[in-house]
């Protein structure tokens, strides 16, 4: 493979890689729009996640109070 061909084809594969993050974003933005978030809840699976993690990094830890940085 040339050298030539091949620069050509990592510059073909970081265009099309931008390209479609740029329309992936472009998609979450409009379904964003649409679909808006509205309150912002705990789910009481994050909850029980958050817990079960922290019994797993700190042994005899408790879990008191989640609350959302913004």
């Amino acid at each position: 493979m040339d050298v030539t061909s091949l620069f050509s084809a990592c510059v073909i594969a970081m265009v099309a890689v931008f390209i479609l993050l740029g329309l992936l974003a472009i998609l979450m933005e409009l379904t964003t729009l649409i679909f808006p978030f509205g309150e912002s809840r705990t789910d009481s699976a994050v909850i029980a996640a958050i817990t079960t993690t922290v019994a797993a990094v700190y042994p005899g830890a408790r879990v008191t109070r989640i609350e959302e940085e913004t």
